[in-house]
């Protein structure tokens, strides 16, 4: 009945999606089995990609060759490019998306791929034989062959939805969870735990008041996450901020007791810096209200999603509380916000490709690794197809350091440190962010896509090479083209900064702190005569470049010394137990996770730097 297939992925989501295309891409025959083809991409929570450090992610999936950016960019509904006011290497894209058309999308480009076919039925188990993956087994009895496996189970392995003092089976709303999985992996070995999400109530827009709200409205010159030619956002659906207040916290505390999350019910941990709305009455009780950013699902809906309001309380204690906030006096919900507490697997049971270490060619992504977020789980699922391909090839990994993705520094966090909480990606979890800037993604992982055999990069190779002179020949125009008071001086007066005293190099102007680009070249004709026929994508790059120059050459001078530690290979059957002068906890956790270089083991929880010289001593360095 069934090919013999190189990858199946085990679930639709945002893991499943882009590891079945990354698979594809690379040249895998690839079946994405799944428990409701409806569902494929659902966005389960708010209706939104990308946010700090979240969009950078965005944007290095579409560098790679995923489908992410370009899914959003064709289905946003507002555009916002978050920390202006900071410096480049926070600036974060965001996108609110219409969630049928993201859905839809998705989906389209899966079927129109012909490396990529489908079956909708549960997988409640994974056929293993000399310790190896070699198949899935559905629900009905079926078995269907592979190569490798990625499982991509989100929410729903042995979910339990929590509303007040009721609890149901399910993955999601309205869906069933996926039971059977844990319990053969159990046996296999693994080791499993319990985490908790939550999403907030739904309500219908045409029963608030929104002149009573804050407008949010999006950028006035809307970007875009893919580097591709998707189309740009010519009209965009406003966002409002709505606040909570002392008589609404009062309102929910009356259901407190009931909650699943204060009395015991609910054993998973919840995502630290997404609490629910209960959570953040008791964490911060000094606080009189709380921000809600209520957000359109789409252009031709009523519904609304109503972000910062997840709650596990009762049902009518959350209606109540909600028809007190300011303009959601007449509120009507279409339905409430639920907790859902799901198994995981924590990560330190993967090698650094994904790939599991007790199953060859058995490979995790997204939420089933503990991460929080689409973002996370797409860049792993991304990975993880990637992986899955070049594993049965029996080729090396293809693995990103921290320095070169905010994909790297996730993975890399997931693998060697572990999580005990949903794991949610921020600009300060990465030490290289000024090289790890949204704007750049492309410069730093499109040639590796390339290299590595990606299909369809041709032309974005081409682009980023295109990007790369460009930006060199703006910097040396500023570096070689003089400017005289004349034609600057009244400019730097407005700017608050000394005025020439004679010629100088346009670099110098443009370096300094008062000064940005896109004001210097409405002032000085000459500028904006050389720089109207180029790209503002590669003028930005420009000045980025030129005005931070000091701050990446030391960010480089830092990773390479860091690369010292990751050329130094270590074998997988190293002996640490034989090293008497390591601590016993870096022993033990060396011979657990066996790093693949010194660079990785010194990141490693509990190996001190006194462990990482014993080591080098013993390699002889």
């Amino acid at each position: 009945m069934f090919p013999t297939y190189d990858v199946i992925v085990v679930g639709g989501g945002h893991a499943g999606c882009e590891a079945a295309v990354a698979a594809a891409n690379m040249g895998s025959k690839v079946l994405l089995a799944t428990m409701n083809m409806n569902t494929i991409a659902q966005m389960s929570c708010n209706p939104a990609m990308g946010g700090v450090a979240k969009g950078q992610i965005v944007r290095e999936i579409d560098a790679l060759g995923g489908y992410s950016g370009i899914v959003t960019d064709h289905t946003m509904v507002q555009f916002r490019m978050l920390n202006k006011s900071k410096g480049p290497a926070m600036w974060s894209p965001r996108a609110q998306s219409d969630r049928m058309l993201f859905a839809g999308k998705w989906r389209e480009m899966l079927e129109a791929h012909p490396n990529v076919d489908f079956w909708q039925e549960m997988v409640n188990g994974i056929v293993v034989k000399d310790g190896r993956v070699c198949g899935v087994r559905t629900g009905i009895g079926l078995e269907i062959e592979s190569k490798s496996v990625v499982l991509t189970n989100g929410t729903f392995l042995n979910g339990l939805i929590h509303i007040g003092d009721k609890n149901f089976g399910g993955g999601r709303a309205g869906e069933r969870a996926a039971t059977g999985i844990t319990e053969q992996l159990l046996e296999l070995g693994f080791e499993a735990g319990r985490m908790k999400t939550g999403t907030p109530p739904r309500v219908d827009g045409r029963t608030l008041d929104w002149d009573r709200m804050e407008i949010q409205p999006g950028d006035e010159n809307p970007s875009k996450f893919s580097y591709t030619d998707t189309p740009k956002l010519a009209k965009q659906l406003p966002c409002h901020i709505a606040y909570t207040s002392k008589e609404v916290h009062e309102t929910l505390k009356t259901g407190f007791e009931r909650s699943p999350l204060f009395n015991g019910r609910i054993r998973g941990l919840g995502p630290r810096y997404c609490p629910s709305i209960e959570d953040k009455i008791d964490r911060f009780s000094d606080r009189d209200r709380h921000q809600l950013f209520v957000e359109p699902e789409g252009w031709n809906t009523c519904e609304i999603y109503v972000n910062g309001f997840s709650s596990s309380l009762p049902e009518e204690v959350q209606y109540k509380a909600l028809r007190q906030v300011v303009g959601f006096e007449n509120m009507k919900m279409f339905r409430p916000g639920y907790a859902i507490e799901y198994d995981f697997f924590p990560p330190t049971q993967l090698k650094v490709n994904l790939e599991t270490r007790l199953v060859k060619n058995l490979f995790f992504a997204g939420q089933i690794n503990g991460t929080t977020g689409y973002e996370e789980a797409a860049c792993q699922g991304l990975m993880a197809g990637i992986n899955a391909h070049l594993s049965i090839k029996e080729e090396e990994p293809f693995v990103l350091k921290r320095s070169e993705a905010y994909i790297g520094v996730l993975i890399d966090d997931l693998v060697n440190k572990g999580t005990k909480e949903p794991y949610r990606m921020f600009t300060s979890r990465a030490e290289y962010r000024i090289l790890l800037r949204q704007d750049n993604a492309d410069l730093r992982l499109t040639p590796l896509a390339h290299k590595l055999g990606m299909q369809g990069l041709e032309e974005r190779l081409q682009r980023v090479e295109e990007k790369q002179e460009a930006a060199k020949s703006i910097k040396k125009f500023f570096e070689e083209t003089s400017i005289s008071p004349d034609d600057v001086n009244g400019f730097l007066q407005e700017k608050g900064t000394a005025p020439l005293k004679q010629k100088v190099k346009m670099h110098g102007v443009l370096l300094r702190p008062q000064i940005n680009l896109t004001e210097l070249r409405k002032a000085v004709p000459a500028i904006e005569q050389y720089l109207s026929p180029v790209e503002q994508e590669y003028v930005d790059l420009a000045e980025i470049n030129m005005k931070y120059e000091g701050y990446i050459r030391k960010e480089e001078e830092m990773v390479a010394k860091m690369n010292r530690l990751e050329s130094v290979r270590l074998t997988e059957n190293f002996d640490y137990q034989q090293l008497v002068s390591l601590s016993s906890e870096a022993r033990e956790k060396l011979s657990q996770l066996k790093p693949r270089t010194i660079g990785q083991a010194s990141r490693i929880s509990g190996v001190s730097p006194a462990d990482i010289s014993v080591l080098l001593v013993h390699m002889g360095r």
